[in-house]
């Protein structure tokens, strides 16, 4: 029998197949494939994702018609369409309180300031901020009156919202139901403001045009009495409650401080009103209307105060005790020397007085004569 010697080979130990090692080889393809549909699906979840978690996210940046998921175009948000309400009274208040705040650090915007000169700019641009203050807030401690000028102004600055005052305030009056700010399409403008209240709030409208930033509300954009609960309650960030306003943010990008960044347009003009058709949304939901009074502006005519010594005929000027000016009364030494002086100066001869005396009478019977009996 023939023999060999035996080498290393021999030796050698076959190599074990693993588990593994057979899985990589056969499902290698499959590793692949499922890597990709994990990348794609990752690829649709993290704009909502940074949404929910208020970072900022690669989402199309908003503008002029831009929608709210699972609410709708963001000109049509409002309170005053009722079929966005989905409760109101003590069941809205408890469903509000469901709601969690956001715990997210606030986002402060940048002041907002228009130059204080007496033009028309500026006084229209007041007048609108006022308007939406007083009608929106008057019996709101000073903070919240502060909160929705913020909210007027953030929205002014806010791509997705006009860029003026008025502009933002008026926006959908033109509407029977549905504007931004319930108080410009619901018959509220005929309502004539009360002094007292009106001039706190152009006080705070004043302070916000200056420069004022309540920083309560952050970036806030939406506000809404806590007796309403709107379905779009839901879909934006909750920020605060002051009184009886819940303020809300956009969520994600859209409701960073870096997305306020618009143009102002420093246009402001206070759209022509229709006074019948805010006088028949008043009567439908059973407001009074109070009857216009001689050269009424809606929402800007004031009630007279007592304080106001005048009659309705005096077409002269309040007098302004608060400037240097004060009335004076001369005394009667002084009043006499004048007198005298007048006299002395400009009094004429007694033949001439008798003179210029009887060519008036007989002028006046010439006149007489002539005019038919």
């Amino acid at each position: 029998m023939a023999t060999r010697d035996l080498t290393a080979q021999d030796f050698r130990v076959p190599e074990p197949v693993t588990p593994l090692r057979r899985w990589r080889a056969e499902h290698w393809l499959a590793v692949v494939i499922v890597a990709m549909v994990a990348a794609l699906a990752l690829s649709f979840a993290w704009p909502m994702l940074s949404q929910a978690t208020g970072s900022a996210s690669e989402t199309p940046a908003p503008q002029a018609g831009s929608t709210v998921n699972g609410v709708g175009p963001i000109d049509t948000i409002s309170v005053d369409d009722k079929s966005q309400i989905v409760v109101e009274g003590a069941n809205a208040q408890a469903g509000n309180a469901a709601i969690p705040f956001l715990s997210l650090p606030l986002d402060k915007v940048q002041a907002f300031g228009i130059a204080a000169a007496k033009n028309e700019t500026y006084l229209n641009a007041l007048k609108c901020l006022t308007q939406a203050v007083y009608y929106e807030a008057a019996t709101e401690p000073l903070e919240g009156r502060r909160a929705v000028a913020q909210v007027v102004l953030n929205r002014t600055l806010h791509p997705a919202y006009p860029k003026s005052v008025c502009g933002v305030v008026y926006q959908g009056a033109e509407r029977h139901t549905g504007c931004q700010f319930s108080f410009t399409c619901d018959g509220a403008l005929l309502r004539v403001p009360s002094v007292g209240p009106w001039r706190e709030a152009q006080a705070v409208a004043i302070a916000a045009l200056a420069g004022h930033v309540e920083s309560s509300v952050g970036t806030a954009t939406f506000y809404h009495a806590d007796y309403v609960l709107p379905k779009w309650a839901y879909q934006l960030g909750k920020i605060t409650q002051i009184g009886r306003h819940i303020f809300y943010r956009f969520n994600g990008g859209w409701g960073k401080a870096a997305t306020f960044n618009g143009r102002y347009s420093g246009i402001e003009r206070i759209p022509a009103l229709d006074l019948a058709a805010l006088r028949s949304r008043a009567l439908e939901d059973g407001t009074e209307v109070e009857l216009p009074i001689a050269q009424f502006a809606p929402g800007l005519t004031v009630a007279p105060e007592i304080t106001d010594r005048h009659t309705e005929n005096d077409v002269g000027g309040r007098i302004d005790m608060t400037k240097t000016w004060r009335p004076t009364i001369p005394d009667p030494v002084s009043g006499s020397n004048r007198y005298q002086t007048v006299v002395a100066t400009n009094g004429a001869p007694p033949a001439a007085r008798e003179v210029n005396a009887s060519a008036t009478i007989a002028a006046s019977e010439n006149v007489a004569g002539s005019i038919p009996q």
